[in-house]
């Protein structure tokens, strides 16, 4: 990836991204007559450009009044040209004031037995001495009987420590299957309507909705249900990677910059936005601190040359 400097905006971007780029460029405090000439160079390139610079300016002026935001009605070629823009934009500022999505979801957390906030990490001993930690924003209801224990996870994800107790299965329900178990460790994730179990130790048997039961063994996971295609198959992760957050961690390996934003946006208030596709797929590999953006930041400056822009509630990396 090549280094950018105050020049042209960068490659993968549409003109939306282009725009607002410079936007970003041109509020930083560092803007000189050279930047704002270029900039009028830029937007004078065609009418499709002057036309991507107005919304853009028009859209910068309602970060943080998200509500006027919402109701801009622009026209339709332009909205066509903008959507991945202001869908970004919007998505970020509506995220940072709503901490949780829906009246369903907030119902259930309100009857949860047991809940972590946005950046908080909690273990849990349960009544029949298995222990359960609650990774950030994460929900759980317990139903214990003779005959069951079942936990079902509402929102977020969880590591579960299974005391033994053949005649009471341990099984964990998300996102309409369930993750069986009598004494293993095991974590539970759910992405929307898209679950994630993920074995470290011992062996889980997942049943999928509407699938049949899937048997994982330690450094398996299963993804299944958010439109996943075909039947879902085990996978071989490194399971001690994958539950690192529960140490305080995050490890990455070459994924996608935009994956990693999405990660650690999981563990504090406010939304980062990338933008260009191109520096979405930057592949990044590293161990990050939870709630410490800083050192994501840090790298893709020394390492890549990337820039980053700090507003409330929103950073911007360009």
């Amino acid at each position: 990836m090549r280094r950018r400097d105050d020049g042209d905006a960068g490659d993968g971007m549409d003109l939306a991204d282009e725009a607002l780029d410079w936007l970003v460029r041109l509020t930083s405090g560092r803007a000189d007559a050279a930047l704002r000439a270029r900039y009028a160079a830029w937007r004078s390139t065609s009418p499709e450009h002057e036309q991507a610079a107005r919304e853009a300016e028009a859209l910068w002026g309602d970060v943080g009044r998200t509500q006027t935001a919402a109701r801009r009605r622009m026209a339709a070629p332009a909205r066509r040209r903008l959507v991945p823009a202001v869908a970004a934009v919007a998505a970020a500022l509506v995220l940072a004031v709503l901490s949780w999505g829906g009246p369903t979801l907030l119902l259930d957390r309100w009857r949860a037995d047991h809940t972590t906030a946005v950046g908080e990490r909690r273990e849990v001993t349960l009544p029949d001495g298995s222990r359960v930690t609650l990774n950030t924003g994460s929900a759980v209801l317990l139903r214990f009987t003779a005959e069951e224990r079942r936990v079902t996870l509402a929102d977020g994800e969880a590591l579960f420590e299974v005391s033994a107790d053949p005649a009471r299965p341990f099984v964990v329900e998300a996102g309409g299957g369930t993750a069986r178990a009598v004494g293993t460790v095991y974590a539970v994730r759910l992405d929307g309507a898209r679950a994630t179990v993920t074995v470290a130790h011992g062996v889980v048997e997942v049943t999928p909705a509407g699938g049949g039961p899937v048997r994982l063994t330690a450094g398996q996971r299963l993804v299944y249900g958010g439109g996943e295609p075909g039947r879902p198959q085990p996978q071989s992760v490194d399971a001690e990677a994958e539950t690192a957050w529960r140490r305080g961690k995050l490890i990455f390996r070459n994924r996608p910059l935009a994956d990693v934003v999405a990660e650690v946006d999981r563990y504090r208030h406010g939304r980062t936005l990338v933008l260009g596709d191109t520096l979405g797929r930057l592949p990044v590999t590293g161990v990050f601190g939870i709630g410490d953006e800083t050192e994501l930041l840090d790298v893709l400056r020394q390492g890549f040359g990337v820039d980053a822009v700090r507003l409330p509630w929103l950073t911007i990396i360009r």
